[in-house]
């Protein structure tokens, strides 16, 4: 059920390092992807595809993991993402990525907790070092990380108590809780 696939997909920040993910998964991803919606359908983005462990190691540290976790140094050796995924702007195409780059992300993760796996977008990302070591051309905006694995970890979902903090936070077993604003909250008029 597809509310059952929205409620899975959560953002997974350790991994099972002995599981890969192979090119022809995240080429399955990427096929999501272009066949979502495209503002104007200009279809600017373009995709690195990231399977390779050496490659993998030299992408970690130009990541960020977990603003509202800052005695948190990102996942340790064993438990760091398997594989990745570079969204790239094509700026010969299109100025800017809209809101393309979301739905493009979204389709992909779907899709990667379809398969049993999971990810975590991430936009705090050294970008020119990771050019560097991509070797992404000038003309490509990097406009979106996405690490994907087999995950390890347990992600809950908590209603947001009144004036209470969004910051998610993890207890004393490594439990990664997420507080949501309510459904009520969310909705600002009806008609």
């Amino acid at each position: 059920m597809f509310k059952d696939l929205v409620y899975k997909t959560r953002s997974y920040r350790r991994f099972d390092q002995r599981v890969a993910i192979g090119l022809d998964t995240l080429r399955e991803l990427i096929d999501l992807a272009r066949h979502s919606a495209s503002a104007g359908n200009r279809q600017p983005l373009k995709y690195i595809l990231v399977a390779d462990a050496a490659t993998c190691a030299r992408i970690f540290p130009h990541t960020r993991w977990a603003g509202a976790l800052p005695d948190w140094g990102g996942p340790v050796e064993g438990e760091r993402p398997t594989a990745y995924i570079v969204i790239l702007l094509d700026t010969e195409i299109s100025e800017g990525v809209g809101h393309d780059v979301g739905i493009a992300a979204q389709s992909i993760m779907l899709g990667a907790t379809e398969k049993g796996l999971g990810g975590c977008m991430l936009g705090a990302i050294d970008r020119p070092r990771l050019r560097k070591v991509l070797n992404v051309p000038e003309r490509y905006e990097i406009s979106l990380l996405l690490a994907l694995g087999k995950p390890i970890e347990k992600v809950v979902i908590t209603d947001l108590a009144p004036g209470g903090s969004t910051n998610y936070y993890r207890d004393e077993n490594q439990v990664h809780y997420v507080p949501k604003r309510t459904l009520n909250e969310l909705i600002w008029s009806e008609f």
